[in-house]
């Protein structure tokens, strides 16, 4: 009976020691292909915002070439400066708003 109890002992321990070093290996592969797919995500998405910026810069070389000038040129600072005023003040006022809906909804 010792034996049969020792034997079991040692099967219950071989088959622990295989199941842990298959999760190992299955854990493993898996966050590889995480990181491959993180990888390709970024090459994708650094892919897209060249393209993104090229079309920009043809754009904006075409409206130039069409005015004769740089596009924004007549744009002045105090224009720019009350522009960014406006929307900060609209951000002040959504984070209000958000702020008090979240106060409501709790």
């Amino acid at each position: 009976m010792s034996n049969s109890l020792l034997h079991a002992f040692f099967v219950g321990r071989a088959l622990a020691e295989a199941l842990y070093e298959q999760a190992e290996n299955t854990f493993a592969e898996v966050m590889s292909e995480v990181g491959k797919f993180d990888a390709e995500q970024r090459e994708r998405l650094r892919i897209f915002t060249a393209q993104v910026l090229e079309r920009a810069n043809q754009a904006e070389a075409a409206q130039a070439s069409k005015t004769g000038g740089a596009v924004g040129s007549n744009v002045n600072s105090a224009d720019l400066q009350e522009m960014i005023d406006n929307l900060r003040a609209e951000i002040a006022q959504v984070r209000a708003e958000l702020k008090q809906y979240r106060n409501t909804d709790t």
